[in-house]
This record gives C-alpha cells, structure tokens and sequence, in this order.
C-alpha cells in the first residue's frame, strides 16, 4: 500500500490565492493541481477546499456537508473569464466502468450524490464544475 501525500502548500503567488485558510493537499495529484494554479498565468485566483455544499448521502441516508477541492477563476484563450468548482479524484471513483471493487462502486454512489449538489450549487452562481482524474492530471489518454 503506498504512503498518502499531504501537507500544506507553500504558495508562491500569494496574491493569487484567495483561501480563507492555507492550502492542504490530501494527496500527490492535489498537489500537482496546485502547483499548476498557482505558477498559470491564466488562473486569477484559486482557493483549497473553499465552500460547503449541503448533499444528501445516500449510504448514510443524511444530509452532509461536501467541500469541493478547489475553485479557479481563470481566462480562457479568448480572454473570457470563468470561475469553476474542481475536484481530483481517481478514475475509478468516477466512472462505473472504472468501479471494480464494492468500496470503489460505495465511494461512485456518494460522490455522484455530491457532484449533483455541486452541479446544482454552481448553476445558480454562474460557475462550472469539473471532475479532473489522472488521465486530465497526467495526459494518460
């Protein structure tokens, strides 16, 4: 089993982050995320774990509190602005096809039910959300 990466990252563009708190990544794939907000020019701000979202958990059969990874503001190549919600999370707690074992198909359930709150909480704030994996994170097409 290998080891988790976490700590708390030491921004470099302090003027770009807008957390309330210091940024603490959960695992080797936040932190590239992190790196890459923090050193792109075309990322105004980002924040760690930034907001609560109120989701109902189906396994638990109650009503939870979900913290997106991460939300970004940034221009695209046309220079139009955007501010999204990103969560990292490895494929296989993504996509059913991916979802080999019962645990793995458990966690797909809950973050499905999270990412519908998430989808929703954005859609009436004007912003987007993305689920990013390995593949996104290391061009592993």
């Amino acid at each position: 089993m290998s080891k988790t990466h976490s700590g708390i990252y030491d921004v470099i563009n302090k003027e770009k982050y807008a957390g309330t708190t210091l940024p603490i990544f959960r695992s080797s794939w936040e932190l590239v995320f992190m790196r890459f907000c923090d050193n792109n020019p075309h990322i105004e701000k980002w924040a760690s774990e930034p907001l609560k979202i109120p989701y109902f958990n189906p396994i638990e059969n109650k009503y939870k509190p979900y913290k997106p990874d991460f939300l970004v503001v940034y221009n695209d190549k046309n220079g139009s602005r955007h501010a999204e919600l990103v969560e990292i999370k490895p494929a296989k707690e993504t996509h059913l096809s991916e979802a080999k074992s019962k645990r793995d198909k458990l966690r797909l359930a809950v973050n499905a039910a999270k990412w519908m709150a998430c989808n929703e909480y954005c859609k009436a704030h004007g912003m987007t959300f993305r689920v990013i994996t390995e593949s996104d994170l290391f061009n592993n097409h």
